[in-house]
Parts: structure tokens; sequence; C-alpha cells
């Protein structure tokens, strides 16, 4: 339609062209003595056009042959971005393909292009890393040290390469330079626990579970796991004296205190080393806010002396629990045991079978076995302290 309207156009303007033509009857001269030129107005229109458009032309080929170089060299760049950014989304497929020696080429062609050198190195580390070709992912990570635009994605990278490599000291490294810069994001945060618990840093571990927890950033389940042990390392290690145990247990939070685990591994501890009476005071305490077998052996292994007012009110809390408990066999070995230390000799006995009756796990087995045995022995009864102490031999076999 666009053509036709332009045809229609074309003839109506050289039929104009020509019936004006014919009417005009003007003529030009051009005097240069002694020449002379005379022509008719008309040509001289349509050499003036003519001119006009040989001039023109020729301009413009001289601009393009000007612009020839700039036009050259955009035409190299088009091509060297085209070729950079094919190599970027290369590098990309290759590695998320797994095909970590084509990323690295790909990656090589991408930072070709000045833009593309950054994310290219990162790529190109990553892929090095999978290949376990430390030196050569180092040298990539080293050519982007100082490009700040790419500083946060470097030393993330950096942490995680070094985390996946067990270098938990390099990875901190970059998590402190990374936290220098005021970066603090969840994924940071993450890989800043992995490089804690890596470096066995149990206090820092504890706070950075604290922090995600708050951000709902840890599935409860690993929260749980990572919180258990962190609380195991600091409260039960060997080289902790007395005093070291206690400002660990001071450290721990309110709301901590009374789960299971933490305060079943801060009552092994103080009873480790002697402090019976603060294991007792944390394993009541947990008791009264969710019963545990784990804390009611270690209120068993922290049984006051013979005689005094903390055994007896251990006895007689444990005899308010067996009430609601009457088939625990953890509560009922716990209470012969407390019976047989205050040597009441008929509840130590009836607690104990009790316990034998409804025991299943072969420590427990034989534990009452020797407690049973104890007990016949110190009634002088050496026949059936014998067969206790025969069936504790057979339960450490099996």
């Amino acid at each position: 339609m666009r053509l036709l309207l332009w045809l229609v156009v074309l003839m109506a303007a050289a039929i104009g062209v020509a019936v004006t033509a014919r009417f005009n009857p003007g003529n030009v001269v051009f005097f240069y003595p002694p020449h002379r030129i005379d022509m008719s107005l008309n040509l001289f229109v349509v050499l003036t056009v003519l001119l006009f458009l040989l001039l023109y032309w020729l301009v413009r080929a001289i601009r393009a042959t000007l612009a020839m170089p700039q036009r050259v060299a955009a035409y190299r760049q088009r091509k060297r971005e085209r070729e950079g950014n094919k190599g970027l989304r290369d590098a990309l497929k290759a590695l998320f393909e797994g095909r970590f020696g084509h990323a690295e080429k790909a990656a090589m062609r991408a930072a070709e292009l000045p833009e593309n050198a950054g994310l290219a190195a990162l790529l190109g580390a990553r892929a090095l890393h999978r290949m376990r070709e430390p030196a050569r992912r180092d040298a990539w990570l080293a050519g982007i040290v100082h490009d700040n635009s790419l500083k946060t994605a470097r030393l993330m990278t950096v942490t995680e390469l070094r985390v996946d490599e067990h270098q938990p000291e390099a990875a901190l490294e970059a998590v402190s330079e990374l936290n220098a810069s005021g970066q603090r994001h969840i994924h940071a945060l993450q890989w800043s626990l992995k490089a804690n618990q890596q470096a066995r840093n149990w206090p820092e571990v504890l706070r950075l579970v604290r922090i995600l927890d708050k951000r709902k950033a840890l599935h409860p389940a690993l929260s749980s796991r990572l919180r258990e042990m962190a609380y195991e390392a600091l409260l039960s290690e060997g080289t902790h004296d007395a005093e070291s145990i206690q400002r660990a247990w001071a450290s721990v939070p309110p709301e901590d205190r009374t789960k299971p685990y933490v305060a079943q591994q801060a009552a092994s501890a103080f009873n480790a080393r002697g402090m019976h009476d603060e294991a007792r005071a944390i394993a009541e305490e947990a008791l009264k806010a969710g019963w545990d077998d784990r804390l009611v052996r270690a209120y068993r292994e922290s049984a006051g002396p013979l005689g005094s007012t903390t055994l007896l009110a251990q006895i007689e809390n444990c005899e308010a629990w067996i009430h609601e408990r009457p088939n625990d066999p953890e509560l009922a070995l716990t209470l012969g045991s407390l019976c047989l230390r205050q040597k009441l000799w008929g509840k130590a006995q009836r607690y104990l079978e009790q316990a034998l009756s409804d025991v299943t796990d072969p420590d427990m087995v034989q534990e009452a076995h020797l407690k049973l045995a104890q007990m016949h022995e110190a009634l002088g009864q050496d026949a059936e302290a014998a067969a206790h102490y025969r069936q504790c031999a057979l339960a450490t076999i099996l």
C-alpha cells in the first residue's frame, strides 16, 4: 500500500514538473568573455539538481570514508562482546552440567571481554576447584582482588571453597574481611557457621545458630543438632577443670539450661569433677521442665552421701516421680540405687528387681545386676550375690 502511494506521488510530481517546464519560456546565459553559454531555464534547473545530488553523494562518501576506522572498531567491539557473552553463557552452562574443563575454557573466552572478566574469573575458579586444581583456581581469584565491584562475590566464593576444602582458618579470614565491609546477609552467616563448626569454635557456632534461628534460616532439626554438638564440646572436654566448667555453664542462656541434652551434658561434667550438688540441681530443674531418661541417669550419678538430707530428698523426689511413671525402668533403677546407698535394703531390692523386669538396655541390665549383687554381698548373702555377679558378667559379654 505504501509503495502504491509513493508511485502515485512520484507520478503526480513528474506530471507537475512536465507541465510547468512546458510553459516555462525562460533561459539562462553564462557569459565569460569571450565565451557564452545559453541554456533553457528547465535544463539549468535539472543540471542544478543533478549537481546538488552529486555533491551530496560526494560529501557522504567522504564522511563515510573518514568514519570507516570508527565503524571498523565498533564492529570489532560488537564482535568481541558477542563472543565474550557467548563464552560467559557457555561457561555457566558447562559448570551446571558438570563439564568443568569446558567451563574453564569458556571462562577464558569470556574473560577476553573486560566487562566479563570478573564473573569469568569466579566461574573459572569454581570449575578448577571441582577439578582439584587449587593453584590455578587461586590464580583466577587473585586476578580480581582489586575489583571492588566483585569483592562480596569473591569473598563468598573463597569462603565456600575453603569450607569445602576443610580449611576453616582461611574461610574465617574471608568471613572477617566480608564482615568488615558490612556484608552480613544470611548466606554469609550460613557459611560462617560451617567454617566455625570445622574450626571447633563452639561459642561462635552457638551465636550464629541463635542469629540464624531468629531469621528462620535453619531447619529446627539442624539447629537442635548443632546446639547439642556445641554444648557437648563445651561441657565435656576433658581439659576443663571445675572452674572452667562453671564458667562454661554460666555462659549458657537460661532458655537452654533446661533442655535435656544441655542439662545432661552439664550434669555429667559436674559429676565427673565431683561437683554433685551442682549436677543434682541442674538435673532437678531440667526434669521439672521435661522428662528425659538421660537426666534421670545423671540424677542417679549425683547421689548424696549416706545419711545426708540431700540423699533423703533425692529418694523422696524419686518416689514421687515413680507414682507418675510406675513402669519407667530408668527411674526404678535410680530409686533402687539411691535406696541401696541409704541402706534401705527392702526398697532397694524391690525397685532394682522392678527395673530388671522392665529394662531391655544391656548397660542397664548390667548395672541393675551389679547393684543387686552389691546389696546381697552387704547382707552376707553370698550365693545370691554370686548369681547376680554372674548375670552381670553375662550382660557384659552380650
